[in-house]
């Protein structure tokens, strides 16, 4: 027998795909950033008043994720009379660096009370559970690990470079 007949074949998986995301971010003020996609919408955050803290769009980041996916299929079956999540977790430090620990969501999720809507939540642990494990980019980059590299490009201005008023001089 060929030593090739013995080996285990390659388990078969799916085609990959792949899809580029970046959101470009620009300081308005002290503590206070604007995130901007390639469709031009916005998002203002940061440390201050009216804002939300990076850890809370982190949060909201993993909340609004499964939402959609839970949104997607659920509301197919009946139409959402309430539809409330919650996420949670603790910022701890450790040798000096902080991250969050004991993440958590709460879906708070209701229907009418009528046959769809019975089918409706009868779907929603299901659904919840496939988006904590398959379909929620952000909650699985979390739980998996994802390195992060940081790269910077750092500049001196000169007077000149600061107080152009738009004349050649």
């Amino acid at each position: 027998m060929d030593a090739s007949q013995n080996s285990t074949p390659e388990p078969v998986r799916g085609p990959t795909e792949i899809s580029s995301h970046r959101v470009d971010m620009t300081r308005v003020g002290p503590h206070h950033y604007r995130a901007r996609n390639a469709a031009g919408a916005e998002l203002d955050f940061g440390r201050g008043e009216g804002l939300l803290t990076p850890v809370e769009l982190l949060l909201a980041a993993i909340a609004g994720c499964s939402s959609v996916d839970v949104d997607t299929v659920v509301s197919r079956r009946s139409e959402f009379t309430g539809y409330d999540v919650s996420a949670e977790g603790t910022k701890v430090q450790e040798d000096g660096a902080s991250r969050l620990t004991g993440i958590r969501l709460h879906f708070d999720l209701s229907f009418p009370d009528d046959e769809s809507g019975r089918r409706a939540a009868g779907m929603v642990d299901r659904v919840v559970q496939l988006s904590h494990d398959k379909n929620c980019t952000v909650s699985r980059t979390v739980e998996l690990g994802e390195p992060v590299a940081f790269t910077t490009d750092v500049t001196l201005d000169t007077a000149d470079d600061t107080t152009d008023d738009g004349t050649d001089d």
